[in-house]
């Protein structure tokens, strides 16, 4: 379902009657957990409390709170055989009209889940650094796509990313929030590498991946060594992007193995408990 900044406002804009649905507690084995949450109106939905019986459940009743006046009250539904899960827990679920006042806190928790999402710069918007744009504009990250060709940039046709035209890649990933993740597969050999070693000079990068081969790798090892001086940092580097698992050279596989790799790392990235988090950093130029 879609969960972006955009289309909750207008979800919510086009519909006069929504009822909220929260999971207010899970017990042992659940679709999703206490906190979780979706809208339902007469004709879709937004969000989602983890599918299978127990959203159609849920968006049954909550319809039924829409046409009929139903109360809108709280109710526990077993996760078991008797309604075709077999998840074995057990879900409190809660049911709300949205009012305005509901309605301003539930884009209120939209826009601060977007801005709170770890960024992932892509340089190079060449045939891979587009398809992993792509890969990754399905999953909660903030992607940001890096050129210094504008025509290769404003040609990608990946919906929900940023981009960003720039003479100086390197001074973005330098301008960069806290656990960021950098991947790097630019048109340009020197320019990788120019990329690549400022990134691997922040300690605090969640993700430093380089597209190439083990001759690549091998002298960039080499010229991280003699121009940078720092031989130690190279060990954090990721390449080639995709793991060397699947000799498959499409663009389409390299980004959805690459993408693995990289959400696994932003995601579980755990920020000094010192950084705070800035909401609506404006993207470097």
């Amino acid at each position: 379902m879609p969960t972006n900044r955009e289309d909750i406002r207008d979800f919510l804009n086009r519909r006069k009657d929504v009822v909220l649905v929260e999971v207010k507690a899970a017990d042992g084995s659940t679709p999703r957990e206490a906190g979780a949450w979706m809208l339902v109106a007469a004709d879709r939905i937004f969000g989602t409390i983890g599918g299978g019986q127990l959203e159609y459940m849920a968006i049954d009743h909550a319809r039924r709170v829409l046409n009929n006046g139903a109360d809108a009250q709280e109710i526990t539904i077993p996760l078991g055989p008797e309604i075709g899960q077999c998840c074995g827990g057990r879900v409190a679920l809660g049911f709300m009209c949205v009012d305005r006042g509901v309605a301003m806190t539930l884009i209120g928790k939209v826009d601060l889940e977007i801005a709170q999402r770890p960024h992932v710069y892509v340089f190079g918007a060449g045939h891979v650094g587009d398809a992993l744009a792509m890969a990754l504009s399905l999953v909660p990250l903030r992607i940001i796509l890096v050129d210094t060709r504008e025509d290769e940039l404003f040609a990608t046709q990946v919906p929900g990313i940023e981009t960003c035209l720039t003479a100086m890649p390197e001074a973005v990933v330098r301008d960069a929030p806290e656990g960021s993740a950098f991947v790097v597969l630019t048109h340009d050999h020197a320019l990788d590498f120019l990329i690549t070693a400022e990134a691997l000079a922040r300690d605090d990068a969640s993700y430093v991946g380089m597209i190439g081969s083990k001759t690549k790798r091998a002298t960039f090892r080499s010229w991280l060594t003699r121009e940078v001086g720092r031989p130690e940092i190279f060990d954090r580097l990721v390449c080639p992007v995709g793991g060397a698992a699947v000799k498959d050279k499409r663009p389409n596989v390299i980004a959805a193995l690459a993408a693995a790799e990289i959400m696994t790392s932003a995601l579980n990235y755990r920020r000094k408990p010192a950084a705070a988090v800035k909401v609506g950093k404006r993207v470097p130029a």
